[in-house]
């Protein structure tokens, strides 16, 4: 069996090819989108390495695995091209986030200040992905001003960066006892 090629040079001009074969500009806002939403993939990856983390990895695992489903998503131009079963998002995703957030967040106390990040290398990484999220976030906002975006698929963003935020906040008050919040004085 011959092995498929790892460079192909279709796209040494600057342009892709959609799934359903239309061809865009690499600078295209669908492709700033999955391509953001890989790099959280990739960052969720790292952050699964990260000692103080292993209570998450099934879930971690499991929204790794929604990336993709959303990375799907935003390369099918549904305009052209029926969209796959297996790249659309499904209302129970977000209630799995919903609840895995209310799960975290129980275990905390109310937050009374800006946190900043930092606290453990996990808290640290997790941050990092909440970023990156909230870029991602962005950047299908930019896709759903031009082409229709299920709102699953926003939801389940918009939950991620929520429940990233309360994992590093869990994550330093489990690790350290506290957290590091903003000095106003400053």
């Amino acid at each position: 069996m011959k092995k498929s090629n790892i460079y192909t040079g279709t796209g040494d001009k600057g342009f892709t090819t959609l799934v359903g074969g239309a061809k865009v500009s690499k600078t295209d806002p669908r492709l700033e989108a999955y391509g953001t939403v890989d790099e959280l993939n990739a960052h969720i990856g790292w952050l699964m390495q990260v000692e103080g983390t292993d209570s998450e990895n099934e879930i971690l695992s499991f929204i790794q695995n929604k990336l993709f489903v959303i990375g799907s998503y935003l390369a099918t131009d549904t305009a052209l091209t029926e969209l796959r079963e297996a790249s659309r998002m499904k209302s129970e995703d977000v209630l799995r986030i919903e609840r895995r957030i209310d799960e975290l967040d129980m275990q905390l106390p109310p937050i009374s200040n800006f946190v900043l990040p930092g606290g453990t290398p996990a808290a640290a990484a997790s941050h990092i992905c909440r970023t990156v999220c909230r870029r991602a976030e962005r950047r299908i906002c930019e896709v759903s001003s031009q082409a229709e975006v299920d709102d699953n698929l926003m939801k389940f963003m918009n939950r991620l960066s929520d429940y990233l935020f309360v994992f590093a906040r869990f994550n330093s008050f489990k690790e350290i006892g506290t957290e590091i919040f903003w000095n106003k004085s400053c």
